[in-house]
Parts: structure tokens; sequence; C-alpha cells
């Protein structure tokens, strides 16, 4: 049999940097060819980066990212590549898209992939499968195509397909079995959540084996908005057995040789009936015919195994706000610095993503602050070395309450409030993105203060559970001992039990259940849809679960109104999960007065 160098590009595209983006792929090819590469894969969309969402509409997007396409299979030419298939995901299109009014039946916008090839863009595929779950809506965007791209490349057929197409059985992937390929190209954007890796590997075995072929898995990096892509790209035998699995969140390429069979069918003639296989006509194109047997000593890409669960999470968090911050050309971000456990688990992740010159941490202590939390603060300071400012709020307090009859809740809010003005004074004087420190647990319910200590332009813990908080924060500083370093989080600020500091003695606890019975229960009902019922069911307690449901429903407006933050659960408040405000609908039967 043949062998192939395959090369795969891990690699992080930004949306809507058509410029920058070519440079990558012109980039990369330059060292993939000089690793003796015969094919080169790039991820899903890889051109205009993913997913561009309603850039869709823009007649200008579509038309400029199909001229950055022909200028990019000529620049390669002109790089002395153009010998070297190149395989890049782009935004095709020849209408408007399928959910607007002027939509025509079978023309639209589609999520394309083109081989690039002898300076010219010498073949095409669209996607078939088109996800609309989740953070997903294709459907709204993108028309589905019907034919499977089959491309000869050195006496090999490859058969092209992208992201959702593996994630469905049947379409292209039955199509590539009996169409005889050899081997499948699958490029991706696909996003990270939890666990995902241990889906993902059994996945690609099942489509290898329905397609009898080897499969290459390519998968972007990096953050875009919400998302984080970690990568996991990988070579898949027909067997089933991996052959090459990249790092995550890293850019890597990937270079391995596989064996793979020749091609057997002749080229059809142009005069002959088109082929139709598992219902998708098949194009077949021969790009390149026979290569050279890979030079030098064969490559062997290796197999990284995925990253320990929290491990995963921390390297999406900090690459989820890495790249929101820099791709955003913020210089640097501020928060405010309490000493408790939310606040030091965002220094360390906006330390370990920008570096402590970057990273401002404000204490902003009332006169309910206590001592120890004050001291838990500099000493986290002085522990990663960031920015460290004081900026003591009860003056601003006192002058507001000498103008104003406040009391209870409305004088704990005030204090929230006064810091988020602080922040945000300082992020207009400095140019700071404002980080906001809630956890998901504390969204769910609306344990928090609108325009107050919910202010900010990013979270980076929007969807982490405030157990898992605890969690992330003994990993990292046990991370730092195994690494000889020093733990970044004060013990203290990990073991002392959770509070707002905004009135005497009080305690997380005196408003919610413990965290370690309240999260099982939000998992249940946000991540898994359960009902009144179903939670009863899986063994909490009624009482506490009408309590909680009406705390999480009473505050859909709250979250509706929160900084965007990196996801990486199965359903993160946001596109995952798009509620009413406006709705009467109580699993819980009672309603209440919605706090600020």
């Amino acid at each position: 049999m043949p062998t192939l160098r395959l090369a795969l590009a891990q690699v992080n595209p930004t949306v809507g940097d058509l410029d920058g983006n070519a440079a990558t792929v012109r980039r990369i090819s330059r060292d993939a060819a000089g690793s003796g590469a015969q094919l080169v894969l790039f991820p899903e969309m890889m051109l205009t980066g993913y997913p561009v969402e309603d850039l869709v509409f823009r007649q200008s997007f579509v038309t400029a990212s199909r001229a950055a396409l022909t200028q990019l299979a000529a620049d390669l030419a002109a790089d002395g590549l153009g010998e070297l298939p190149v395989v890049v995901g782009y935004l095709d299109g020849d209408g408007p898209p399928p959910s607007h009014a002027d939509a025509q039946p079978g023309r639209g916008p589609r999520n394309a992939a083109a081989v690039l090839h002898g300076g010219a863009v010498a073949a095409t595929y669209f996607k078939h499968h088109l996800p609309n779950y989740g953070v997903f809506d294709e459907d709204r965007y993108f028309v589905s195509g019907d034919t499977l791209t089959v491309v000869r490349i050195g006496g090999v057929d490859v058969a092209l397909t992208i992201c959702e197409d593996l994630w469905q059985a049947g379409g292209p992937f039955a199509a590539a079995a009996q169409a005889g390929v050899g081997l499948v190209a699958n490029i991706n954007g696909s996003p990270y959540e939890l666990n995902k890796d241990d889906v993902r590997l059994p996945l690609v075995r099942r489509r290898a084996a329905e397609a009898g072929a080897t499969i290459a898995y390519v998968n972007m990096i990096g953050g875009q908005d919400e998302l984080v892509f970690e990568g996991d790209s990988m070579i898949v035998a027909p067997d089933g057995t991996l052959l090459a699995r990249a790092p995550q969140f890293v850019e890597h390429l990937l270079l391995h040789d596989v064996e793979v069979p020749s091609a057997t069918a002749a080229r059809p003639d142009a005069d002959a009936p088109a082929e139709v296989a598992a219902g998708l006509r098949v194009q077949r194109i021969t790009v390149t015919g026979e290569l050279a047997p890979p030079a030098g000593p064969p490559a062997v890409g290796g197999v990284v195994e995925p990253s320990p669960d929290l491990a995963e999470v921390w390297n999406a968090l900090v690459l989820g706000l890495r790249d929101y911050v820099d791709k955003n050309r913020f210089p640097s971000v501020v928060f405010g610095l309490s000493g408790g456990i939310d606040s030091a688990v965002v220094a360390a992740i906006a330390v370990d993503a920008l570096g402590p010159r970057r990273v401002v941490g404000v204490s902003m202590p009332s006169q309910h602050s206590s001592a120890h939390s004050r001291g838990d603060a500099e000493e986290l300071a002085e522990r990663t070395g960031l920015d460290y400012r004081t900026e003591p709020i009860q003056p601003m307090v006192d002058s507001f309450l000498a103008n104003m009859s406040l009391s209870g809740v409305a004088v704990e809010n005030l204090q929230a409030r006064v810091r988020g003005v602080i922040l945000m004074a300082l992020s207009n004087q400095e140019g700071h993105l404002v980080l906001t420190t809630g956890n998901k647990s504390e969204l769910a319910v609306g344990y928090s203060t609108l325009y107050g200590d919910s202010v900010g332009g990013f979270n980076p813990i929007k969807d982490v559970w405030k157990t898992m908080v605890w969690e992330l924060a003994r990993w990292r500083n046990a991370e730092a001992v195994r690494r000889g370093q020093t733990p970044p989080i004060p013990e203290n600020s990990i073991s002392k039990p959770p509070s707002a500091e905004l009135s005497p003695g009080q305690l997380d606890t005196d408003t919610l259940p413990d965290y370690t019975l309240l999260d099982p229960m939000l998992s249940g009902y946000i991540d898994g849809d359960l009902g009144r019922e179903g939670l009863v069911e899986a063994g909490h307690d009624p009482a506490v679960i009408d309590r909680v449901l009406r705390m999480v429903d009473i505050a859909e407006y709250k979250r509706r109104q929160s900084a965007p933050g990196t996801k990486i659960s199965i359903k993160a408040f946001g596109r995952d999960r798009r509620l009413p405000i406006t709705s009467r609908w109580r699993e819980h039967g009672t309603t209440a007065d919605r706090p600020l």
C-alpha cells in the first residue's frame, strides 16, 4: 500500500481576520512541506474563523471569503507550494441564507472545504450534516451539501467531510464506504466541553469502521467569544487503532505516515451517469498523479493522551480568557480581589493567561470586610506578582447614605455597586477589561447584584460550578507544588466559608443551601433539564427544590445581562440555554419578587 504523509494543522484562527488566517495557512504549509508532507489539512472555516454567526448575512463577507480563497491558492503557488495539496475550510455561497426572506431553494451560503493545488481551487466540498442544537444553529445560516467530494491524491482516494458529518451515522461516511475511499479527511471546529475527549475517540473509531477507511480528524484550538476549542486532532485506522493524537489547547502540526490502499476504480468518463452513494452524489476529482515515497525517516506523530479533567478545564479557561483579551486587543484586565475563593481563582487564571504585568487586582474593603480577607487578597498578590491596589469604599458608601435613606439589602447592594463603579472607572481611565468573578452556581440562583459584582466585560468562571471552583484552586496549587513553584492561592481562601461580606457575620449559607447540596440540584435542573419530579426522584429534598427552583427561574433576567464567559459544560448559560424572561411557567408552582 502507498504511504501518504499527512499533516494535520491544529491552529488558532480569528473570526474575520481573512488576511491573518491566510498567512497562518501559508506559514504552516511551508513547515509541513519542509517535513515532507503530501497532504495538509486545516480546520473548519479556517479562512474566516469559526463560528462567523450573522456575518453570513453580509454578502460582502461571503464575497471576501471566496476572493481570499482564490488569492490563497495563488499565494501558496508563489511560495513554491503549488504541488502540495492543502485542504482549507472557508465560507462559500451563491445566495441569501435559508432564514432570509429572499432565500432560494438549493442556493445560499455553504460551510465549505477546498483543496488548493497548482495555484487554483482544485476541488470543493459543502458540509452535509448541519448541527442545530446547543450553541449551533447552522440551519439558520447554511445550505446543506448533497455531494461527496472524493479527490485522488497520489493514487489514493480521499473523501472530504466537515465536523458534524462525523457526528451523524450515514450520510458522507456511508457514502465514502460505498465509494471505496482509502482516507476520510474530517476538518473541524468542535468546541470544548468537559469529557468531550472521552466521546470523540470512540466516535472517530465508529466512523472509521463505517467508512472502512482511515480517518484524519483535525480540530482548531483557541477562544472565540464564549467558545474554546482544544484541538485533540487524531488519525484512526479502519480497525480503530489510534495512530496519532495531538496535544490539547496548543497549536501543533501533527505529521504521520499513513498506509492507505491504492485507488482501484477508474476515473468516470465525463459522459458517465452521476455516481450515487448512500443518497449522495459522488464527485471524483484527480488532484495529483502518483507521488514519490515520503523523503527522510518515517513521520510518526505519536499519541498524546488527553489531560486529567481539572487540568483540561483549567487550560480551557486560561486559553479562553487569553484569546478574548488578545483578539479583542485589550492591554490588560482588572477585577475586584476580595480574598475569597472566586476572585482568587480568577486571579490565578488571569496571571496564567496574561502574565502578572497585565493583571490588576483591586481590594475594595468596606466596614464589613474582614481582616483575613484583606490579608488573603494581599498574600495572593504577593504570590502571583500581579498589580495590587487598594480602594476603600466606605467613604463613598457613606456619601450615598448621607443623601439617601437606605437599609437592609439596599445597603448591601449599594456596596457592590460602588465597587462596580470603581472598576469601570479604572477601565475607562487605564483601558483594562473588567473581569467579573461570579461562578455558575451564583448566576443560576441570582446570587449577585446587578451593576455591582456582576459588572464586567468577561467572566472566566461563568460556566464553573462553585464546588468545581474549589477543586480547581486545589488542583492549581498542587500543580504549582509539582513544578516546584509557589502555589498562587492562599489556603485560607480555599478553606474559609464563602461570604459576600456585605453585612456583619454574613455567610452564603444564610441565603443558599450548602454548595455540595446546591450544585447537584442545579446541574440536574439546568444541565439535565430535570423538572421538580425528576429532582425529587434523584433524592433532593422537595422543600429545598422549591426554594432553589424559584431562585433560578426569577433570575433569568439577570443572566440575560451577564458578561460572556468561557463555556466548559454541556449547557452553559447563553446560547446553550434560551429561556424566556417573561414566563409564568414554574416547576415549583410559586412566584416571588425579583431581587436586584
